[in-house]
């Protein structure tokens, strides 16, 4: 069963647990239950709502099921994340893989993933009826490590095309940049999830590095899934007022319940970001050669209508 990805935007909220639901109160002087979520339904928790509190018991409760707890900025990034001291049986034996995983081997799996982003993004513009064939002349360029940078080189394009060519990706900036924003918080603790269920260390990268960064391998594996948002704030800038609201936020949270064609036929994109972090583990102890990585597409429902 795929799990529910709840989000907290209210201030006036405060959070608990009572006999296996979370449970929402307003706060107040008409304090009442507003809500309740089961645990074991919850793939991951948002708060972005500054005003909200919780117990300490509701985060041990969803650490004990390795659901992650994303605390979001005022842009709607990812601030902070609570995740579980463990996520599988195997996990001291896959940290160690990890550490062990040799340069070549590393610079394999990263060309892989910027090949797999590039294809995603050229299918991205095709759906939106622009001009993909840069993007896939891209992807057949890549080598190991990707030494030419063709992951940056193809964000320039991309962006220009799918955008606009006077649009800048600005973290701080709001409109589309905002609906991107949340919608890649939420693609985040997706992959968090993932990699802490895989028995993976979220800080264990394959290519980003930066130092301050403690969820590296969880950039590195949500890449190929980042143009099913990108996708969906066109659309959603396309289609109205280009604000992060209620309807903007539900579009961005299901469009990760939407499938995605794999080689064991169409997948959620929930499911598919799990595969690829076990299919990593796997990889890393021996156990297959290659990621469980997705074919090029987007989720049925965005294609555009050839007739218009």
């Amino acid at each position: 069963m795929l799990g529910r990805i709840v989000e907290v935007s209210n201030d006036k909220r405060h959070l608990s647990v009572y006999r296996g639901f979370m449970l929402v109160h307003s706060t107040g002087e008409d304090r009442k239950e507003v809500g309740r979520v089961p645990l074991d339904d919850i793939a991951a928790l948002i708060a972005n709502a500054h005003g909200l509190s919780y117990t300490n018991n509701l985060l041990v409760a969803l650490a004990e099921r390795g659901t992650p707890f994303v605390l979001c900025a005022a842009n709607h990034n990812v601030a902070g994340m609570l995740w579980p001291m463990e996520g599988h049986h195997q996990q001291a034996h896959r940290f160690e893989a990890q550490v062990a995983c040799t340069l070549p081997t590393r610079k394999k799996l990263w060309a892989a993933i910027v090949k797999a982003k590039l294809l995603n993004q050229a299918a991205v513009l095709q759906a939106t009826g622009a001009t993909h064939a840069p993007m896939q002349a891209l992807a057949k360029q890549v080598r190991s490590g990707d030494p030419d940078n063709l992951e940056a080189q193809g964000a320039r394009k991309y962006w220009g095309l799918l955008m606009g060519t006077l649009f800048r990706r600005d973290q701080q900036a709001d409109g589309v940049n905002a609906l991107l924003n949340y919608g890649y918080t939420v693609l985040r603790a997706a992959t968090a999830r993932a990699v802490v269920a895989a028995g993976l260390h979220p800080s264990l990268g394959l290519h980003h590095s930066h130092d301050n960064n403690a969820m590296r391998l969880v950039d590195d594996l949500m890449e190929p899934f980042r143009p099913v948002i990108d996708l969906t704030a066109w659309t959603l800038q396309n289609s109205g007022p280009c604000v992060v609201n209620a309807d903007s936020k539900r579009a961005l949270v299901q469009c990760m319940y939407q499938d995605l064609v794999t080689d064991a036929g169409r997948t959620p994109v929930l499911v598919a970001v799990q595969k690829l972090a076990i299919s990593l583990a796997q990889v890393l102890v021996g156990e297959r050669k290659a990621l469980d990585l997705p074919l090029p597409g987007v989720p049925p429902r965005h294609v555009a209508d050839p007739d218009g």
